[in-house]
């Protein structure tokens, strides 16, 4: 097969229909098998991430997977795509390899049990169970693949793709960072050093800002006699540069036909150093907020939310410096403003609204956040200013879309991570001792949120734009019944990333809403899904006292 007529095949994009008879790419040989190998994952993973606590990392070891997975096919896509038909063309009328199932299944129950045993056992030293761990996980996934695809096969798309991997692994590791924490495996000689910069920094940003500062280098410690806080590993800033570290690395990756090398990789450091001095910024800020009488607002909110909200300022920095600087862009400088008619703008900022609302309310919170409204009000704003463009989608709803709600609905029950833990999950205190009229505004405006404002921006961003991203830049102009194998995958994946320890159902619930979607091409399908699932979990949290779904 020529390179011509591989890019020629490889440019096809199915076009999801029901109609019998009908045949597409959804047939190709190494999509299928590449699909069922998801299937017999999934349905093995379920049970095991719901019903067994191993205690050995095994959510971040996942979360890493999936973080590497999501680089590897974003990123590997256009090269992927190149050889994907020369690789059905191999597979086609060949037989699945049935030897590697029995290892599989071997693989699979040693890591099962491995799983239920104590760290501390008399049968084995822990380290050598978390090895044994890792090696029957390892197994049981690469046999899995083996059944489905040839070693050979495998090695084939992986080349494809080049060095890929060496960027998608470390993004992976930071990845696993966020549960597993680095310092206790790094050597504390990476550690100390950042700890001990930023406490200078510190100190340097409230020396004049505070007469009656309190400094001791030996305990870490700084504040006033109000206030006073110990300044640890998690306070290095190190964490944000390598979170900084990655998304720049993708940035230049993704973008690099746009950059000009090597002038662009300034954008690196820049982007660290600049992460690096907002974290003392985010220091000296949280012990003035607490000195000034609100230390549960410091520790709170703000503590967990400011480095979010610094790493998105500083990401959104990088990318309008790499698009608005000549010396960085290769290629005509971007507008300085966009326009109102900007069709990206239109699917992604009513969602982009909602998280900087929410980063924003949950720094001004103590305990309890009162200003959830926020997310509401930014949204319909958001929503509002757009309208014009949103005139031209079609906007009716048919049955299917509300009975997968139901379904993602019966789903994200069943594998609430808290189902079966007799916790309390009854009204917070702080909303049970408020006014009645405080209360049911509150609760009010948190369920219109949940069904109104959160489903269509949400919908709008994931399937609405990103599906149709991966087939075009223009994607407004291509259908929504049409997708790529990679984009869906990529939005399911990053949905699910979006609700946290829910993962799972979130990404079963992304592809579910994408079906209502691609069924017949309709946006309010998925918006309508999405509504009803959020106002059944609204239903079950108001009658049923099930506030940890909230």
């Amino acid at each position: 097969m020529t390179n011509e007529a591989i890019r020629s095949t490889s440019a096809t994009v199915p076009d999801l229909s029901f109609a019998a008879g009908k045949s597409h790419a959804l047939l190709s040989p190494l999509y299928l098998r590449l699909s069922l190998l998801v299937g017999l994952l999934a349905l093995e993973w379920l049970p095991i991430s719901v019903w067994v606590s191993t205690g050995r990392g095994g959510q971040s070891l996942a979360r890493g997977l999936v973080v590497f997975l999501f680089l590897f096919l974003a990123f590997g896509y256009r090269k992927l795509r190149i050889v994907v038909p020369e690789v059905s063309r191999q597979l086609a009328g060949k037989a699945l390899s049935w030897r590697f199932l029995a290892p599989h299944a071997g693989a699979m129950a040693v890591f099962i049990i491995l799983s239920v045993l104590p760290a501390h056992n008399d049968a084995l030293p822990p380290a050598l169970l978390q090895t044994l761990w890792l090696l029957a996980g390892f197994l049981g996934i690469s046999s899995a693949a083996f059944t489905f695809l040839p070693p050979r096969l495998w090695w084939i798309l992986v080349r494809s793709t080049g060095y890929l991997w060496a960027f998608a692994a470390p993004a992976a590791l930071v990845a696993w960072r966020f549960v597993v924490p680095l310092w206790s495996v790094w050597d504390s000689a990476l550690w100390q050093p950042a700890i001990g910069s930023t406490f200078q920094l510190t100190r340097f940003l409230l020396s004049p800002l505070l007469a009656d500062l309190i400094v001791n280098r030996a305990t870490l410690e700084m504040g006033t006699p109000r206030f006073t806080v110990i300044v640890g590993g998690a306070c290095s800033g190190l964490e944000g540069a390598g979170l900084m570290l990655v998304f720049t690395c993708g940035w230049l990756w993704f973008f690099r036909r746009e950059c000009r090398f090597p002038q662009a990789f300034l954008l690196v450091p820049a982007g660290i150093t600049v992460m690096w001095l907002l974290n003392g910024v985010r220091l000296a800020a949280l012990i003035l907020i607490g000195n000034a009488g609100f230390p549960a607002i410091a520790m709170g909110g703000f503590h967990s939310q400011a480095g979010w909200i610094s790493f998105n300022l500083v990401a959104l920095g990088v990318s309008m410096a790499a698009g608005r600087v000549p010396w960085w862009r290769n290629g005509p400088v971007l507008a300085a403003s966009a326009s109102s008619e900007n069709p990206t703008a239109a699917y992604l900022v009513p969602f982009l609204a909602i998280l900087a609302a929410a980063m924003l309310s949950r720094a001004v919170s103590g305990g309890f956040e009162w200003f959830y409204a926020l997310r509401f009000f930014a949204a319909a704003a958001a929503l509002w200013w757009f309208r014009r463009q949103y005139s031209q989608l079609d906007w009716h709803v048919s049955w299917f879309g509300p009975a997968v709600g139901v379904v993602v609905f019966i789903l994200w029950m069943l594998l609430d991570p808290e189902r079966g833990l007799h916790r309390d999950t009854t009204m917070p205190n702080a909303l049970v001792a408020s006014p009645a009229f405080l209360r049911i505004s509150w609760l009010a405006l948190r369920t219109l949120a949940a069904v109104l404002s959160v489903p269509i921006a949400e919908e709008l961003a994931f399937r609405g734009f990103l599906i149709r991203r991966f087939i075009s830049a223009e994607f407004e102009e291509i259908s929504l019944r049409r997708f790529t194998w990679v984009g869906l995958f990529v939005s399911a994946f990053a949905f699910g990333a979006l609700h946290g320890d829910r993962w799972v159902a979130g990404v079963l619930a992304g592809l579910l809403y994408a079906m209502a979607m691609l069924r017949r091409g309709k946006i309010m399908d998925a918006i309508a899904g999405h509504a009803t699932t959020n106002a059944l979990i609204a239903l079950e949290v108001l009658s049923r006292n099930r506030w940890n779904l909230w």
